[in-house]
């Protein structure tokens, strides 16, 4: 064996190494161009949702077609009673989705019975911590204006509902429904925007999507280590052949 080979086949780890490493940084950096581009599109298309008239709620037959991906945060609206009497709350801080609130309180649920005896739970919206909810009446059916959303799930950390309170820590309408004897409900939710009742509370609003968009700043993160290190291992290697 040349006395050559012993120090060339000692850089194979160094080298195999480095290689592992830019490359395994250099794909970090292409996926983060491959997220930027589809939050690009995300935003695009919530912006058009946001920005669209409202349309009629779809007919019960196709509620089980609707998904997230594609009709979360349409504008709809939709006519019916709406329950106030049976009543759940969320508890909510601040909003991303609603400048508009801030400090503590709840989110105010209700089921709203539609024409054709079909049952879609509303958000009423936001209930600040220790404001009274006027007392509700008996009245007729409503033209609601809102949003489709999808239930929320809980995580590890999420409380147990109160049942005592009627109070929940997630969105999720479909176990308030069954929690509380609403009766079968659609698999979404209606953010209210309009109408405001008198007084303001609970106060829904128009909803403004802000989604945080850093994958550009992550990719360059990424690209600059990957050069770091390739460049790191240059200056070694240049060293380690002189000495």
């Amino acid at each position: 064996m040349s006395e050559t080979a012993v120090p060339r086949r000692g850089l194979l780890i160094p080298v195999l190494t480095t290689l592992l490493i830019v490359g395994a940084l250099l794909s970090l950096g292409f996926w983060q161009l491959s997220r930027l581009a589809d939050k690009r599109a995300l935003i695009a298309a919530l912006d058009e949702r946001l920005a669209a008239q409202p349309v009629a709620l779809p007919p019960v037959t196709q509620w089980g077609a609707l998904s997230a991906r594609t009709d979360e945060f349409r504008r709809v609206t939709l006519s019916g009673v709406v329950a106030r009497g049976q009543q759940a709350r969320v508890f909510a801080s601040v909003s991303p989705l609603r400048k508009d609130i801030t400090g503590t309180g709840a989110w105010l649920f209700a089921p709203v019975k539609l024409a054709g005896g079909e049952q879609v739970a509303v958000n009423l919206g936001f209930v600040p911590e220790g404001a009274a909810v006027p007392a509700s009446q008996p009245g007729g059916p409503e033209t609601l204006t809102g949003y489709i959303r999808f239930p929320e799930q809980a995580g590890w950390l999420t409380p147990v509902a109160d049942m005592a309170k009627r109070l929940w820590f997630v969105r999720d309408p479909v176990a308030m429904a069954q929690a509380l004897g609403w009766g079968p409900v659609a698999p979404f939710y209606i953010d209210l925007e309009a109408p405001v009742p008198p007084g303001g509370v609970p106060k829904p609003g128009p909803l403004q999507v802000q989604l945080k968009n850093d994958h550009l700043q992550y990719a360059i993160t990424w690209f600059l280590l990957a050069a770091a290190v390739a460049i790191a291992f240059a200056v070694w290697l240049r060293g380690h052949r002189r000495a």
